[in-house]
């Protein structure tokens, strides 16, 4: 299940937070990936709680990861606040952070 989550992972790459410009990967605002034998559940952040993008956002990561598995595929909001670090080092190097 492992490869899977990293499937997962990897095909979330095309989905892009147009406000920043980067994806939502590379941002850190994708916690966790859990695959079971039937479902996935993606738990991913938003970078501010009054995203205007937030539910075009979290419906591309449910389509996307639909295309990517057979699977039953929820996304939900983790309580924890983003920030900045959680980025990739690309990404904060590309944002100059």
């Amino acid at each position: 299940m492992q490869g899977e989550v990293q499937a997962i992972r990897d095909g979330l790459r095309d989905v892009i937070d147009f406000e920043i410009g980067l994806d939502v990967v590379a941002l850190g605002m994708i916690r966790d990936i859990a695959v079971t034998e039937d479902d996935v559940k993606i738990t991913m952040l938003l970078t501010s709680p009054m995203c205007p993008m937030a539910s075009f956002i979290v419906n591309q990561v449910h389509e996307r990861a639909s295309e990517l598995t057979q699977k039953s595929v929820e996304v939900v909001l983790g309580k924890e606040m983003w920030r900045p670090d959680m980025m990739e080092q690309e990404a904060r190097d590309i944002l100059g952070i």
